[in-house]
Order: structure tokens, then sequence, then C-alpha cells
């Protein structure tokens, strides 16, 4: 992950169950978990745009 990624505070991993182990990577549209190094894609909402 690089340097602006989020921590995602108070999250799950669906893949090995640890806590607090997420982070989001807003340029690359990832979600890592730092555990178990499992990825998913977020895809945002159509039409839905940041404030």
């Amino acid at each position: 992950m690089n340097s602006l990624a989020h921590f995602l505070d108070g999250l799950r991993c669906s893949v090995c169950g640890a806590l607090n182990v997420l982070w989001l990577d807003p340029i690359r549209g990832l979600v890592e978990c730092h555990e178990c190094g499992q990825t998913a894609l977020t895809i945002p909402e159509p039409g839905r745009e940041d404030s």
C-alpha cells in the first residue's frame, strides 16, 4: 500500500477474521488485509460525487 492508504478502524477481514488490519488505497480502489494479504476492489456508486 502507498502512503495515501487509509486505515479502516473497527472492520474485520472476511477471509482471516482479523480485526483492525484493513487498509483502503483510494488511488487504486483496493482494500487490503495486512494480516492475510487478501485484496478486494472497491466499486463506487454511480452518480455519487464526493464533497
